[in-house]
Formats: C-alpha cells, structure tokens, sequence
C-alpha cells in the first residue's frame, strides 16, 4: 500500500476514532436512537396483539420500520452535532480529500446503526418469540444499512446547512432509499420464512448494486454538497 493511500485510511480512522470517542463521553447520539427504537418495537409489540404465525410474517416490516426512523434520527444528529460545535467546518478547513469526512462520518453512522441493531434484535426475538439469528437475514441486515448510511450521510450533509434539517432530511431520503427498504425488507422476510436462496438472491443483488452505486456517487458528490 502506497503512503497517499495509508495516509488516506489514517485520516478516516482519525474521524471515526473521534466520533465514537466524543459519543463514548456524551452518549447522545446512540441512547436517542436506542430508546426510540426501543419505544417503536414495544408499540407494536402492544399494538399487533396477533398469534405466532401472522407476527412471524410482519417481521421484517415491523424492524426495518424501527431502524428507517432510528437511523433518520441517528443522521440528522450526528451532522447537527458537528455543525452547532463547529467541528464541521474544522473538517472541511483539515489538509484532507474531503471524501475522507464523507467516508468517516459514514463508518461512524453505520457503527452506531449496527450497535441499535444488536441491542433491538434480542429485545425483538424475546417480546415476539421469532428467531432473528439467521445467516441471511444478518446479510441483509447489514447490506441494507450500508446502503441506508451511505445515502443517509450525503444528504444529511446537505441538509445540515439548512435552518429546517430536521424537517428536509427525511422529505430527501426516503424517497431515495425506498430500493433499500423494499429490497431489504423482501429479502429479510424470504429468510425469515425459509424461501429458496434463489428467489431471494434478486433482492440481494438489487441491495449490492445500489450500495455500490451510491457509494461512487457519493464519493464523487460530497465535495459539492458541503460547499456553502
């Protein structure tokens, strides 16, 4: 490896190192995302009083429902929190590609969705009595966060300029991600209920298209959206 591309994956490390520290100290970002997670899945918990088999079926629906507004949450936060420190504007002035900051708030994003998942999985299989804990459905789980951060944080970057970000993230991203969501949650609910590999890997392969798509879109994007 080259010393331009160690210094590249250094910087990024750097950023990601120092979000989760400053989240380690504050724990502002990732209780807000967990309670309300939390809170979306007992709901419906009360709310879908059905049997086994119809709960076993809504699954997949009822999760990634909790991680689409958890995570919009989790964005929104985690770009506000930079803007109103001023630690947004010490990134962008840092002798760095800006692709660095875009890659490194996207690593942190997807660590605290994934840290949400882990907590909300177990909590979900006891409340439910449906077993989560399938290879396919941890693969999917992961491909369709990867692909809800990697949009999620372009646009939050974009958003957080704005007086009303709170507001313009979710009108901006969700109609983007809706191929993320539906692939998502039509692979997860295929594993969920034991279908062939092979009707399911469509919905795979739509979730690995996608999140590489927009990785290079975002890759090549960033650097305009950030500026004032």
């Amino acid at each position: 490896m080259s010393g331009g591309a160690k210094a590249y994956f250094k910087a990024i490390h750097a950023i990601v190192w120092k979000d989760l520290s400053a989240e380690l100290r504050s724990r502002e970002l990732l209780s807000s995302m967990l309670v309300f997670a939390l809170l979306v899945i007992l709901i419906f918990n009360f709310a879908l009083d059905l049997d086994i088999k119809i709960r076993s079926t809504m699954t997949a629906g009822v999760l990634w429902a909790t991680f689409a507004f958890a995570g919009t949450l989790g964005l929104n936060r985690s770009l506000a929190l930079e803007k109103d420190r001023g630690c947004l504007d010490g990134l962008l002035l840092a002798p760095v590609d800006r692709s660095v900051i875009y890659f490194g708030k996207a690593i942190s994003n997807l660590v605290f969705m994934l840290l949400v998942e882990a907590i909300v999985l177990p909590v979900y299989n006891f409340l439910y009595n449906v077993n989560l804990f399938h290879w396919g459905f941890l693969v999917t789980l992961l491909l369709g966060s990867l692909g809800y951060v990697i949009v999620g944080t372009l646009l939050a970057s974009m958003a957080v300029q704005t007086r009303t970000r709170d507001i313009l993230l979710p009108i901006l991203l969700f109609p983007v991600i809706i191929p993320v969501l539906i692939s998502a949650l039509k692979a997860s609910n295929g594993f969920l209920q034991g279908l062939a590999v092979a009707d399911i890997l469509p919905w795979i392969n739509i979730l690995i298209v996608y999140d590489l798509i927009f990785a290079a879109i975002s890759f090549v994007a960033f650097d305009y959206v950030v500026e004032e």
